[in-house]
């Protein structure tokens, strides 16, 4: 036997059932000691519904980052998200939430008035009822939803479909993204026996950067000129199909007179293309010339200036 009650503001229907939810059952002792330590958002553990994994998250005093006052907030989560990235899944579930009238021994049960199925996918993961119930209405002893500072939640959750969509990609521009400059100090440069350098790794847009020089050139440049890169310091550590749009400028510093031989270029990074640069940065003769000031007791200065404008990864 079932009293629906239908409420149109929201989209809520709130019914009265004699049986217990049949997945998960939430118990809450000392209610009112949520609100006291500062508590203002719970999770439950883990249940299985369906073949996934879902949680409870209850806000006893409403869920303020969506302007809820005087209400209980509660929502279901569903856990695997990687799984709803990494196969593109969507699932449909029909949910209802119980809340245990004690004195009854019955459930008050609210669900979407119009039996209508939410997607869990891969941009919206969590559904659920700003306004489950008013707390005075909730606190109201003779309801018999809080007693002893006690309280009993629980959910259904039925699994109506799934499907799986394509690929989906999120690209994130930066809004005044700032620059980082580093500054690569090479001595003994004349006695380097290595085909290229690395500098040490420093740190831009949330990725860790290098700067790359072969002394002797490479590809193009190889035996001409010296070659000069900007690099991904471990480009397998992005996500696969995510890149990286940087504005970088490579400089070799001209230690006498300011007279910098620079280069500036936009390029996306990823792990498949982790390094932009010029074979051809400055000719051999010029670098070594007394004059050029690129090499100054036998030291070679080495700036990179890195502005990360914009970032594109794989849903």
């Amino acid at each position: 036997m079932a009293t629906l009650v239908s409420d149109n503001l929201d989209e809520v229907e709130r019914s009265i059932s004699d049986t217990a939810p049949c997945h998960y059952i939430l118990k809450i002792q000392s209610f009112s000691l949520l609100s006291k330590n500062g508590i203002e958002k719970y999770e439950s553990g883990e249940f299985q519904a369906g073949g996934y994994k879902w949680k409870l998250v209850l806000y006893p005093n409403g869920n303020r980052s969506r302007n809820v006052k005087e209400h209980l907030s509660l929502y279901l989560v569903f856990v695997d998200v990687s799984s709803l990235f990494r196969h593109g899944l969507e699932v449909h579930a029909d949910f209802r939430f119980f809340l245990l009238d004690q004195s009854k021994d019955n459930y008050l049960v609210v669900h979407d008035a119009k039996e209508k199925s939410r997607r869990f996918h891969r941009l919206k993961h969590q559904w659920g009822f700003d306004q489950l119930i008013p707390i005075r209405s909730f606190n109201d002893v003779s309801n018999g939803y809080l007693l002893d500072d006690t309280c009993v939640f629980g959910a259904e959750v039925f699994i109506t479909k799934e499907t799986s969509s394509g690929r989906a990609e999120c690209l994130s521009v930066m809004k005044d993204a700032i620059g980082c400059k580093h500054v690569w100090k090479i001595e003994n440069f004349s006695k380097l026996e290595s085909e290229y350098l690395e500098s040490q790794a420093f740190f831009s847009g949330d990725q860790n950067w290098k700067i790359q020089l072969y002394p002797k050139g490479r590809r193009h440049g190889s035996g001409t000129h010296i070659s000069l890169y900007l690099a991904l310091e471990d480009p397998v550590t992005l996500t696969a199909g995510s890149k990286i749009f940087v504005e970088f400028t490579l400089r070799v510093l001209d230690q006498m007179q300011s007279r910098h031989i620079a280069g500036k270029v936009s390029h996306w990074f990823s792990e498949s293309s982790p390094e932009s640069g010029w074979a051809k940065f400055v000719s051999l003769p010029y670098f070594h010339h007394t004059g050029a000031g690129c090499l100054v007791k036998d030291i070679c200065m080495v700036e990179a200036e890195v502005i990360v404008h914009a970032v594109a990864s794989i849903l």
